[in-house]
């Protein structure tokens, strides 16, 4: 018979606090620094109660990964029903949340370790999904060159480079949503 306090579990506010605090690590520190021991001290959790969530790091990171792509997925959904536009909507859409990720750090950093081919495939997946979901209004070559070219946006981002283009911003999103609108690349 145990006669300390109970502690009130919360699951699911575990699972997030762990999910949360490994992004974070991630996008501070690097994937390197992403530790059990580190996600468990930071989340108030020890390592026990992280592997009850998660069997491995593997696990976890690939956990963090998902819920990117699934915050990543709200935000696009998010920018679609705003679009009065069918034509180019999902890669609108697309430049529209890419370009917003150098204003969410952890987001586009946790979704910079694309170098596992778990976590690559997992991205894989979703861009495929999305594409085939929007086959009839998203599949012309302009439309696959603007979302390359937010890519390249993402990746300065990720690699903290340092140029113009951050002053202009919302102007190279202004002319790639506008490139969203023509029928082809002549």
């Amino acid at each position: 018979m145990m006669n300390g306090p109970r502690r009130n579990k919360q699951p699911e506010v575990v699972r997030r606090a762990l999910l949360d605090c490994t992004a974070r690590l991630a996008a501070e520190h690097g994937i390197a620094a992403v530790t059990v021991q580190a996600v468990a001290a930071a989340a108030g959790v020890t390592k026990g109660g992280l592997f009850h969530h998660f069997p491995s790091k593997e696990k976890l990171i690939e956990a963090v990964f998902k819920d990117q792509i699934d915050q990543f997925d709200a935000a696009v959904e998010s920018a679609l029903i705003g679009d009065p536009y069918t034509d180019g909507c999902f890669t609108r859409a697309y430049v529209n949340v890419v370009v917003r990720l150098g204003d969410n750090p952890l987001m586009a950093q946790s979704l910079s370790v694309m170098n596992d081919p778990a976590l690559r495939k997992l991205w894989s997946d979703w861009i495929r999904a999305r594409l085939e979901r929007h086959r009839e209004t998203d599949s012309g070559a302009h439309l696959e060159t603007v979302r390359y070219a937010a890519d390249g946006i993402w990746l300065s981002d990720l690699w903290g480079v340092d140029t113009d283009l951050r002053s202009d911003r919302e102007a190279l999103r202004s002319r790639l949503l506008d490139a969203t609108r023509e029928k082809s690349v002549k």
